[in-house]
Order: C-alpha cells, then sequence, then structure tokens
C-alpha cells in the first residue's frame, strides 16, 4: 500500500486557501507522502492564474476578492464549487510526469470517482476555447465534461520541491453530496493506486507559514495586483 496524506480543510478565506496550498508545496520535502486536501470558501470568491494580469481578470468577473494563484490557468470563480489541491514531492512519479500526463491523470481520478456515484462523464478529447483566460468557458484537452459542458479542471506548478495541482469540479448534480463524492476519490485512489489514506497533522511551523503567506502575500495587492 502507498500511504498518502489527507486535509478536510472545510471553508476558509481565499487568501488563506491559496496560503494553504503553497505551504503544502513548500512542505514536500519534509513531508515525502502525497497530500489531498478538500476545502470550501466562507465567501464567493475568484482566484485566477499566476501569470494573468489583474486588470484583465477584473473587468471579466464580479466575484470579490480576487486573488492570484500560485498555479497558472484561468480565472475561476469560487460560489458553489467542490476544491481540492493535490501535493507530490520531488521524485513522486506524478512528480516527473509531463504536465498534460498529469493533468490527464487527475481527471480520469475525478471521472472514476463520479463514476462511482453514477455519474457517467467524458474527458474533452480536444480544447473548445470561447473567453480566453476563464476557466470554465470553453474547456482544455482532458478537462471533465458532463454533457458537453466543463465540470472540472485544475492548474499546476512543478518546481524542485514538488508538484501542486489546485482543481475545481462544479457539481453536476445539486442531488449530489460532496462527501460522497469525497470518499468516491478516495476510494477509486484506494483501487487505482492501492492507497492507504493517513490524516495529514499540521504542527506550528506549518500553521506559521501559512499565516504569514495569508497576511503577508494572498491577502496583499503587491501580490495580487503585481501584473
Amino acid at each position: 500500500m502507498n500511504t498518502w496524506l489527507l486535509l478536510p480543510s472545510g471553508p476558509q478565506s481565499a487568501a488563506h486557501n491559496m496560503a494553504v496550498d503553497e505551504a503544502l508545496l513548500a512542505a514536500m520535502p519534509r513531508c515525502q507522502q502525497p497530500v489531498l486536501r478538500f476545502y470550501g470558501w466562507t465567501e464567493p470568491a475568484a482566484t485566477f492564474g499566476y501569470f494573468q494580469k489583474y486588470e484583465e481578470v477584473a473587468r471579466r468577473t464580479p466575484l470579490r476578492p480576487l486573488v492570484r494563484r500560485p498555479t497558472g490557468g484561468g480565472i475561476v470563480p469560487h460560489d458553489a464549487d467542490w476544491t481540492y489541491s493535490l501535493a507530490f514531492p520531488a521524485g513522486h512519479f506524478w512528480h516527473e510526469l509531463a504536465a498534460v500526463e498529469s493533468y490527464r491523470r487527475v481527471h480520469e481520478w475525478i471521472q472514476a470517482a463520479f463514476a462511482r456515484l453514477q455519474v457517467a462523464t467524458d474527458l474533452a478529447p480536444n480544447p473548445r476555447h470561447t473567453a480566453p483566460g476563464a476557466c470554465f468557458e470553453g474547456y482544455e484537452k482532458s478537462d471533465v465534461l458532463w454533457h458537453a459542458r466543463k465540470i472540472a479542471g485544475a492548474a499546476q506548478r512543478r518546481n524542485k520541491l514538488g508538484l501542486l495541482i489546485q482543481g475545481s469540479v462544479q457539481p453536476p448534480s445539486a442531488a449530489l453530496l460532496r462527501a460522497d463524492w469525497e470518499h468516491a476519490m478516495c476510494q477509486a485512489a484506494r483501487e487505482s493506486w492501492q492507497v492507504d489514506w493517513r490524516k495529514f497533522t499540521t504542527n506550528a511551523i506549518f500553521t506559521a507559514q501559512v499565516e504569514t503567506l495569508a497576511d503577508g502575500k494572498y491577502s496583499r495587492p503587491e501580490h495580487n495586483q503585481k501584473r
């Protein structure tokens, strides 16, 4: 069995959520185990890709606050989505995948989880772009589709510390419960990669880093509006 760690964070502010994800990536050299985090939002917000221009993003969405992610990608609305992140240490087989392969693999995982809930989905065979820079308007290759509509996308950051994937799922039906989907995600990983799930335990160092990043970076205009 492969031991992976699970972190159910619950709802947090946009700045705090981005801070936790960056702290998870920074923790990979010490942790040396993959971490799956499920989290929500205390208020409607939007995150946008690290390389996007703030003024363009601000014109495209009415959601506030707007927070620049540590990963790439486009604008993601966080008002009713199911959000997750994954962190893998350097040297892990996910870290060694090409970006297109890790993108496809995480969406195959989500597809398998929905299948356990009797929801049939497809992976987009080719991209279809409508509004540049908006994650859920159109889709990229390997995004998760339900009735030809994109319901899951992700963004990545890969460096010498490891791999961070941030993903958003727009639930296809109000009848589905997020808790059931999260359970299905864990079960699908157990079946596909023999994952043995253990709880991710935070410590004082991790908590302090999160607070520093949330207050000193992700809540600051200097970061969010730097482009």
